[in-house]
């Protein structure tokens, strides 16, 4: 059973912040080591470390470039304008405590022969048409260009599981007809620089390697905060939401919350990462907090960027709906009915009962009684008219409050045994199944009671260890 994760996007967000927030949620061991190491990538190395953000301390996640690949991605003044005040957030800063070096690994060099261009923010876009800055230089740099092709060819050489490889595809294809539908050209036209790439490639591979290390499997996101006011690019300033970030979250049905903020708040990767991974936008009304992670973003504002991302559970009893049906016999032996209840549980009813009663001139009867889902009624239906003498079903849908539950298997000394685990509140209850305590009770020659307990006791003790 996967867990549950809720980002909260009140500053916006970022590649590399949720990179951050999702390493700080204990993520990033030897799994994302060997994902970054196998990147086919030159150019850059990797550092995770603690920074302090309004007092708070923060996960950081930097994607460092070596000097030929240096950009200005954290450059304000560059970023938003010679008007951007310079007071934004600076006394928030990074102060580093100390380099974890997780995940390091990647310290390629390599020199084009020729000045380079050091104006590409980092994951406002990976695409050719986004920004570059020449500083004036007043001469053109080259790089080399990727496209949708390559960038798969790098994620399918990558050692990591296929689940966390179809997350980083998933990811880098919305991003990618995000840019075609920006610069109308169609997805395989759409070009990624490599500057931008790497950065992107890392930021990527790293959330989804972690996505998958967690065992991520629901994703909450109510809403992306988002500034205003304008962002260098390639070709001058463009409006925030940059075109990349509109068309995501028009073709994703992102909810974008405008914010007084001047500033680029949610990057392209930012948004990719959320239309590829969110499958609800809406909190349970009640939740336990399992687990929280913070992750930092480099840019500074006038509120500190920090990605926030919370493990949850749902604290409220689940609902469902069920059928009841329920039918009077007072002319079927008792060798009939114990038939009878056996075809039903085989034929998927979630509970079969026989209730005494006595029917008209005091005749001593059964009260059928079969518990369902509703799209197996007419079937279990069929069963009771088919093997007893009834001539008449009862039948109403309910609704029904359940636990939240699974099942586990429990290493015992006498061997396995499946165990139903419920939920609620932070409690949970566990429940030996029967006919795994009688198969170890007949095998081991101890009580059923004695297997029960026992099986009980390791089931807590491993549910224990398990938890975050």
């Amino acid at each position: 059973m996967g867990k549950c994760l809720y980002l909260e996007c009140m500053t916006g967000i970022s590649g590399d912040m949720t990179a951050a927030a999702l390493l700080d949620l204990g993520a990033g061991g030897e799994a994302l080591k060997r994902a970054l190491r196998s990147l086919p990538v030159d150019g850059f190395s990797v550092a995770v470390s603690r920074v302090k953000k309004a007092g708070l301390d923060v996960c950081d996640f930097d994607v460092r470039l070596d000097a030929a690949h240096e950009n200005h991605d954290h450059d304000m003044e560059y970023l938003f304008g010679g008007g951007y005040p310079q007071d934004h957030g600076q006394t928030e800063g990074h102060e580093h405590h100390h380099d974890h070096g997780q995940a390091e690994g990647h310290e390629h060099h390599h020199d084009h022969g020729q000045a380079e261009d050091h104006g590409h923010p980092q994951d406002h876009g990976a695409c050719s048409h986004d920004p570059h800055h020449d500083h004036a230089h007043g001469h053109e740099h080259s790089h080399e260009h990727r496209g949708m092709k390559e960038i798969l060819a790098i994620i399918a050489q990558a050692d990591m599981t296929e689940r966390a490889k179809d997350t980083a595809v998933r990811i880098f294809e919305i991003l990618a007809e995000a840019e075609a539908a920006a610069h109308g050209v169609s997805r395989d036209e759409v070009h990624f620089h490599e500057v931008g790439a790497v950065d992107s490639i890392v930021d990527i591979v790293t959330a989804a390697v972690c996505l998958d290390e967690l065992d991520v499997t629901e994703v909450i996101v109510p809403e992306l905060c988002e500034g205003h006011g304008m962002v260098r690019c390639q070709h001058g300033l463009i409006p925030i939401p940059v075109p990349a970030v509109a068309n995501i979250a028009k073709m994703h049905g992102l909810a974008l919350s405008p914010t007084n903020i001047q500033g680029e708040l949610v990057t392209p990767t930012g948004a990719a990462i959320v239309a590829a991974i969110r499958t609800s936008d809406r909190l349970p009304e009640r939740f336990l907090i399992r687990k929280i992670g913070l992750g930092a973003g480099k840019r500074q504002y006038e509120r500190p960027s920090i990605l926030r991302a919370m493990l949850i559970e749902d604290a409220r009893a689940e609902s469902d709906e069920i059928c009841k049906l329920e039918s009077n016999i007072d002319d079927c032996t008792g060798e009939t009915l114990g038939y009878v209840m056996e075809r039903l549980f085989g034929a998927g009813a979630k509970d079969v009962h026989y209730t005494p009663v006595f029917m008209k001139k005091n005749r001593p009867a059964w009260q059928l009684n079969v518990i369902c889902d509703p799209k197996d009624r007419q079937k279990l239906e069929e069963i009771i008219f088919a093997e007893t003498t009834t001539i008449g079903i009862r039948r109403v849908n309910m609704q029904r409050s359940v636990l939240t539950r699974e099942s586990i298997r429990v290493a015992t000394p006498f061997g396995e045994a499946q165990v139903k685990v419920c939920r609620l509140n932070g409690s949970r209850k566990c429940y030996p199944e029967y006919e795994s305590v009688k198969e170890l009770a007949e095998k081991s020659g101890r009580s059923f009671q004695e297997i029960y307990d026992l099986t009980r006791r390791e089931a807590e003790r491993t549910e224990g260890e398990q938890r975050p």
